[in-house]
């Protein structure tokens, strides 16, 4: 008769076996591995899968476990392979290690292993674990870390900051170099949307908004600004900002934006030189075709007068005729001289006179103006207007800034109103960083829809007025213009005329 014990013990060991037979055909590679309390190191136990994927070979399987590990293993982590075995058999802690192996058939593999490490009653020290083949997520993850090495090495070679906003928090994720750009420190940030909105130029806020509704919108393919920035230190500079939506909720509505953003402040500066120098480039040409139209249509026709003057002369032998015809061709002659000093004195604007700069007194270039024209002045019962300080100065050549001031009193003068008081007005005032002389009076004004494009022409004249020649407002414009500055006019027929003279110093 058996007895009850001896049942038990062989149940156990039925089960033991059904165990190590199921554990035996796992897929998953199980294995056993022991530390004798002598030193000693085997392997009691290794699942099918773990013999077939390191394909182990019969003569192997029977080789001390210490050699079967060093035949696979790659020789730089054998050693700290080793170590972390070690250190869990001492701490008696988890053991957990990814290791590289290299294989007959499969080649270098990477592998995680884990496993839960027990004392027994005799001394040894067990391992019960499992092995997980992980070379192709550790593939995935060298091709990350590579994209990330080489999307970081892009954006420090690069002029772009990258920034990332999500719109459900309202946060943004701001790049070093974004930091940079804007003076502080280059580090990376997260903010709030309003950090960068705050800092956009009041002038090109509108803009920016209607972009980046554009986009939400899906009217352009993604977002592009180009707009001025303050900076830590108080500056503006000119950034262009590029983002793209990459992703949306279930209405539609954006998630997050991310983008870029580069300091185009030089291309800009560029740009508006460029710009600078077409404006003097079409001017130059408009004062060309000016020239040539004074030569070729002008002298051509004091000539032609001339030569057919001459000609009558030559065949009229009548007295009082010769001495008519006489009259003409000095006339003639006359006018042709004017024409030519007219050409001179535009071609000593351009080139002559321009360097001569002096520091001059407004108010005394002003005063003497008044003084020369004191009976023009005094016959119209014209009223001066100076608000002028008396020491407000200029940078300026004399002669020009002596007929400026001489031709717009003039005109003023000469075009006053019939029916009221002539009253003529001098201010400075300042814009964007420029000082402007303002010369005003409500004389009869100039229809500038009529006659805006053509008012600085040469010979062109807006009223009939007895001494109208057409060159003045033309001879004044080039003096300002060779100087550097500008002029512009604001005019309303019957009510006045405000001429706007902006220095460049």
């Amino acid at each position: 008769m058996k007895t009850k014990k001896q049942s038990n013990l062989k149940l156990l060991e039925e089960k033991n076996s059904y165990y190590k037979k199921l554990l035996f055909q796992s897929p998953d590679l199980i294995f056993q591995f022991t530390f004798t309390k002598e030193g000693t190191i085997f392997f009691p136990f290794l699942s099918k899968s773990v013999i077939t994927h390191f394909d182990l070979t019969i003569e192997e399987k029977d080789k001390p476990a210490l050699d079967i590990l060093k035949s696979k293993i790659v020789a730089e982590d054998f050693v700290t392979f080793m170590a972390t075995i070690y250190k869990a058999k001492k701490e008696l802690k988890s053991w957990v290690h990814e290791f590289r192996a290299i294989l007959p058939l499969r080649g270098l593999r990477w592998y995680k292993g884990t496993a839960t490490v027990e004392l027994e009653g005799n001394g040894d020290v067990n391992f019960y674990g499992k092995i997980t083949d992980i070379t192709e997520y550790k593939e995935q993850e060298l091709k990350i870390k590579l994209s990330k090495e080489r999307y970081l090495f892009a954006l420090e070679a690069s002029s772009e900051g990258v920034w990332d906003y999500d719109v459900v928090n309202k946060s943004v994720f701001y790049s070093s170099h974004t930091m940079r750009i804007l003076g502080f420190e280059p580090v990376d940030t997260v903010d709030s949307i309003s950090f960068w909105d705050s800092k956009i130029h009041p002038d090109d806020i509108a803009k920016c908004f209607m972009d980046t509704q554009d986009h939400i919108d899906g009217k352009t393919p993604y977002y592009e600004n180009t707009q001025r920035i303050l900076t830590k230190n108080g500056e503006y500079k000119w950034i262009k900002s590029r983002g793209k939506i990459i992703e949306r909720d279930e209405n539609n509505l954006p998630l997050r934006i991310i983008g870029t953003n580069t300091d185009v402040s030089l291309l800009k500066e560029k740009e508006e030189n460029l710009i600078r120098t077409l404006q003097i480039v079409e001017e130059q040409n408009s004062r060309l075709l000016n020239f040539a139209h004074i030569v070729s249509h002008n002298l051509r026709s004091h000539s032609g007068n001339i030569a057919m003057l001459l000609n009558i002369i030559e065949e009229d032998s009548d007295s009082e005729n010769l001495s008519e015809n006489h009259s003409y061709l000095r006339s003639s002659s006359n006018a042709l001289t004017q024409t030519i000093d007219h050409l001179k004195e535009l071609v000593e604007i351009q080139t002559v006179l321009v360097n001569k700069k002096e520091n001059l007194n407004l108010n005394e270039f002003l005063a003497k103006t008044l003084d020369i024209l004191a009976d023009e002045i005094s016959k119209n019962k014209v009223i001066i207007n100076n608000s002028i300080s008396e020491n407000e100065t200029l940078t300026y050549n004399p002669a020009y800034l002596e007929s400026i001031l001489l031709n717009f009193t003039t005109n003023a003068i000469r075009y006053s109103h019939p029916e009221r008081v002539p009253i003529i007005s001098y201010s400075i005032t300042t814009n964007e960083d420029k000082r402007v002389l303002n010369i005003s009076d409500n004389g009869l004004g100039i229809n500038l829809e009529r006659h805006g494009k053509k008012l600085f022409g040469m010979y062109k004249t807006f009223h009939n007025h007895k001494d109208s020649r057409g060159i003045g407002l033309f001879i004044t414009k080039n003096q300002i213009e060779a100087m550097g500055g500008s002029v512009s006019v604001k005019s309303e027929v019957g009510v006045g005329t405000t001429f706007n003279i902006f220095f460049n110093e």
